[in-house]
């Protein structure tokens, strides 16, 4: 072991800095390392996180590719600033430290283990295939917020479950399109849903998992609003996790892009709900 590697100078940057990076780079321009021990990253851990425990680290640095730049954070700030030393030294050239860890991160979180969701992904999906499981995680979430405008008393609140429902369906309508275009197919969309679309919500979960797990007060506007921004956080989580493990190329971009657009959506409810 070189022990140099521990004392390379690496950058560091706050929590809000570094949600402010990861806003302006493209999903799969940067890797966001978590170097926690699996029990803490499925308790919660920030969307599109990798995984590699920090005593791993030294084995798997093949997982990680050290062109891009590789933002590290661990519980408190402790493990990831030995881990971006670890990295420098090992000839990464853009690494930085997010000082404070997921104890000061304040923003959009995901929870469950690295394979959650993943049963969806094989990680051998043609291109075509992979926008198929796409599209059904879009339907699922919109028809599980059609279902939950059934718990809704107040007006205001139904609008706010339709405008989301509405939100999905644009994201499906696009998905659709890029089917019929990658196949050449001309298929009628009833029947690429009845033969083709599979039951499922983004970010792996069911919808009662979705309930029980974050029990919302269904007439209040913020609460509605913040469960909508946990399972489009959910969702990003998956998307890339998956884009990871896939090895056709066309499909990788495929799941890079819809991650992306599930940060645009976060952003967008998070401005629904300063609003």
């Amino acid at each position: 072991m070189r022990w140099k590697q521990f004392f390379t100078p690496v950058k560091s940057i706050r929590a809000p800095e570094a949600e402010e990076y990861m806003r302006l780079e493209s999903q799969g321009d940067f890797t966001l390392l978590d170097v926690r021990q699996p029990g803490e990253y499925a308790a919660g851990h920030i969307p599109g996180a990798k995984l590699i425990p920090i005593a791993e680290l030294d084995k798997r640095l093949d997982e990680i590719d050290p062109k891009k730049p590789t933002l590290v954070y661990c519980a408190i700030g402790g493990r990831s600033r030995v881990a971006a030393q670890m990295l420098a030294g090992k000839g990464f050239e853009n690494v930085i430290n997010m000082a404070g860890g997921f104890k000061a991160w304040d923003s959009h979180i995901a929870m469950g283990p690295e394979d959650q969701g993943l049963m969806l992904f094989s990680g051998n999906e043609f291109y075509e295939e992979t926008l198929v499981v796409a599209y059904s995680l879009e339907k699922g979430l919109r028809e599980f917020y059609l279902s939950m405008m059934e718990k809704i008393k107040t007006d205001k609140v139904k609008s706010l479950f339709q405008k989301l429902s509405d939100i999905e369906i644009k994201h499906q309508d696009r998905i659709f399109d890029e089917y019929l275009q990658a196949t050449g197919k001309t298929i009628d969309r009833k029947d690429f849903e009845e033969n083709l679309v599979v039951q499922a919500v983004e970010g792996g979960l069911t919808t009662s998992e979705y309930i029980n797990r974050f029990k919302p007060d269904w007439n209040s506007p913020a609460e509605i609003i913040a469960l909508a921004m946990s399972i489009e956080a959910q969702a990003l989580d998956l998307y890339t996790r998956a884009s990871e493990r896939n090895e056709d190329q066309r499909a990788k971009a495929a799941l890079k892009q819809i991650a992306e657009e599930e940060r645009t959506h976060l952003e967008a409810l998070g401005q629904l709900m300063d609003a």
